[in-house]
């Protein structure tokens, strides 16, 4: 059985937790405190010597890191990842896309408002984060307009890495209510096959 490192409040590992239940992999899930220095153990950086979840075990000992490397992997030869050169080439530019410049202003507000204290000096970052974070919802939104899923017809890991921070925005500050299509891809998205949320 495969293992996965993770933390169940993180995005990023909640983007591998989607992905496996709605395949119906089993897998195994050890939980990482960040808090309490559990990615900077002897154990853990000899797993993973950058010091962050996700990653992924395999049976065999190998072990990979980075979030949307994992779903690549998980997904080869499933219906999540199109066989087709160019709509595959569309999932891959979307998950550079959600990585530089969706995940470092969303994701990271998100963190900021939940897990700094209100006096912390971080938060006087939020007001770029939220312009720079506005403008990748824009650009999805205006991707959507006229479309289900991000390539194609179909689901896709493109839409479970951009979900995962994307449906919790407003946890860091983003009003989703100027996003028509972004908001009915989030509904359907919910409506998938085994579909869990995030921290569950």
């Amino acid at each position: 059985m495969i293992t996965i490192h993770g933390m169940q409040v993180s995005g990023n590992c909640y983007k591998l937790k989607l992905l496996l239940e709605q395949l119906g992999t089993p897998y195994r899930w050890i939980e990482v405190d960040l808090a309490q220095g559990g990615t900077r153990t002897p154990e853990f950086l000899a797993l993973n010597p950058n010091g962050k979840v996700p990653i992924l075990v395999l049976e065999d000992g190998r072990v990979l890191a980075e979030s949307n490397a994992i779903l690549c992997y998980l997904a080869e030869e499933t219906r999540f990842l199109p066989e087709d050169r160019w709509q595959r080439a569309e999932v891959l530019q979307w998950l550079f896309f959600e990585q530089y410049s969706h995940e470092p202003y969303i994701a990271v507000a998100r963190f900021i408002r939940l897990f700094l204290d209100p006096g912390h000096a971080r938060h006087a970052e939020l007001p770029r984060l939220l312009e720079r974070g506005h403008q990748a919802l824009a650009v999805i939104e205006r991707h959507l307009e006229g479309k289900r899923y991000l390539v194609g017809d179909a689901w896709s890991i493109a839409d479970i890495a951009l979900y995962a921070y994307t449906h919790v925005a407003h946890e860091g500050g983003f009003d989703l209510s100027a996003y028509p299509a972004i908001n009915a891809w989030l509904e359907r998205a919910r409506g998938q096959p085994g579909y869990v949320g995030i921290g569950t």
